[in-house]
């Protein structure tokens, strides 16, 4: 069955391993001319079948700086409709199928999700139907402006989940069996939707892989962002004067604002919330302060929804060895680029006493990975189960065959797809595919029954770490670690 319809009209997909393909469809207007800060608009009509064979355009960026670009790839393919939707699908003929939809990381300014590790086949086969969604980057998404709506890009993926709910059962999925997951961005994104008023009932649980409800901007320091991108393109900081400036000037200056965050990351310049919460790898964030996250987002405020929620052992590796900037960093240099974070010598002690045979670069990285990732997430995952909602925490613990990269940020992006064929140069030459068994059929379960089969998170501490050897359960890994950065022997309050 090739032919589906949509509220839009029908689509034509194409036979994929496992089941269909339907890619490319849009689920609101194209966001060009004065419509590229507005709210999403209405999808499209036709009535002729429409060719879903390929995916769609992404939405606009710039490739990731050559150093990443060569474990991760870049995909970025031009185009009007940049706000679409890839289904994969076993049976459009089918009923009842769990849901899962995917919203992609990239530093909320880059990725797509035509992404070839994201290929949704392995969960048609295995009977379910994944929806894959594009939303609006950089400061199409995210720069606030006097004369348009904050946080378009989450307006962007209610709007995607709203179509879900319209259109998923026409693919053989269940609207009430709706799991969002994401990575990343991504995974900052989902948490931020756990805690908008603007989600409720949109879906029934949720996966954060490497993010937490903490990474949002103060809207006061995001406008500061925002007027240093105008400043540099020698326009007014609103939506009318940008959205006569030509994309690629936009694209280079929020870049270049982007490297002078991460070289020169000091408050007074660009705001305390974007230095706290970005680290210097994301400058553009969602903010506080609309119908979107009328208050700061908390995984608390959606008991109702299952979550499962972690990180990888060791992030921060990800944006510190490829670049070379691990090997620079001396035992004199560690200091003071931690205290850039608030981090006292403290725990660096701490930390050190744990690692005697690691150098300063894995300390700095280390250090990162617990204070900028698990200890945030580990707190939605405290307040979640104190709200009385179902929780389940994991962690990535198998290191790329990369040569020290470790088990960083996005390595299991592709065992969780079943994608190790399309994962790069990432994962190095022999990834374990027992492992993505492991990790594949646990996110199955968790969107088909609520429970990835390892006991809720509770006053334990109850961990699964997934290693090559085999999933285990683990109580309070790290702990040590995990207090110094939260100056407390629980995880109860955020970092400092």
């Amino acid at each position: 069955m090739d032919t589906v319809d949509t509220s839009s009209g029908p689509v034509r997909g194409r036979a994929v391993p496992g089941g269909w393909a339907f890619r490319g469809i849009p689920y609101a207007a194209a966001p060009t001319g004065a419509a590229q800060f507005a709210a999403p608009g209405p999808a499209p009509v036709w009535s002729d079948v429409r060719d879903a064979a390929a995916p769609g355009p992404t939405c606009p960026q710039t490739p990731y700086p050559p150093a990443i670009a060569a474990l991760i790839g870049t995909h970025i393919q031009p185009g009007a409709d940049c706000l679409n939707v890839d289904v994969w699908t076993p049976d459009p003929g089918a009923s009842g199928l769990p849901v899962l939809v995917w919203i992609h990381g990239g530093a909320f300014t880059r990725g797509a999700n035509s992404i070839p590790v994201y290929d949704g086949s392995a969960f048609a086969r295995d009977g379910v139907v994944l929806v894959a969604v594009n939303y609006r980057l950089g400061v199409w998404g995210f720069s606030p402006f006097p004369d348009a709506p904050d946080n378009r890009g989450l307006l962007d993926q209610l709007a995607a989940l709203r179509w879900v709910q319209r259109n998923v059962a026409a693919f053989g999925g269940d609207p009430d069996l709706v799991t969002v997951f994401g990575e990343s961005a991504g995974g900052m994104s989902i948490a931020d939707l756990l805690g908008s008023p603007a989600a409720a009932g949109l879906f029934r649980r949720a996966i954060v892989q490497s993010g937490h409800s903490q990474l949002v901007a103060e809207r006061a320091d995001a406008v500061r962002v925002t007027g240093e991108i105008a400043a540099r393109l020698g326009v007014a900081p609103t939506a009318a004067a940008f959205a006569d400036v030509d994309p690629a000037d936009i694209l280079a200056a929020q870049d270049q604002i982007g490297l002078e965050v991460a070289t020169d990351p000091d408050p007074a310049r660009w705001g305390s919330s974007v230095i706290e919460q970005g680290f210097g790898v994301v400058h553009i964030l969602p903010t506080v302060g609309d119908a979107v996250l009328p208050v700061r987002p908390s995984c608390a405020d959606a008991p109702a929804v299952d979550l499962l929620i972690g990180t990888t052992a060791e992030e921060f590796r990800f944006f510190v060895v490829p670049h070379g900037l691990s090997a620079a960093i001396s035992a004199e240099l560690l200091p003071l680029l931690l205290q850039r974070y608030g981090v006292e010598p403290g725990v660096i002690e701490v930390f050190a006493a744990d690692r005697p045979d690691d150098s300063p670069g894995d300390i700095f990285a280390a250090v990162l990975s617990e204070l900028g990732f698990r200890a945030p997430a580990l707190q939605d995952a405290q307040a979640h189960t104190a709200a009385g909602g179902a929780t389940y925490v994991y962690e990535f613990d198998w290191p790329s065959g990369v040569d020290g990269l470790g088990a960083c940020h996005a390595l299991e992006v592709p065992f969780v797809f079943d994608t190790l064929d399309h994962a790069g140069t990432l994962t190095g030459p022999t990834p374990p595919q027992s492992l993505a068994d492991d990790m594949h059929r646990a996110w199955i379960r968790f969107a088909a029954t609520g429970d990835p089969g390892w006991p809720r998170y509770a006053a334990d501490g109850a961990v699964q770490q997934f290693r090559a050897t085999g999933p285990q359960v683990v109580l309070h890994p790290r702990a040590a670690e995990l207090a110094a950065v939260t100056r407390d022997d629980k995880v109860s309050g955020p970092p400092r």
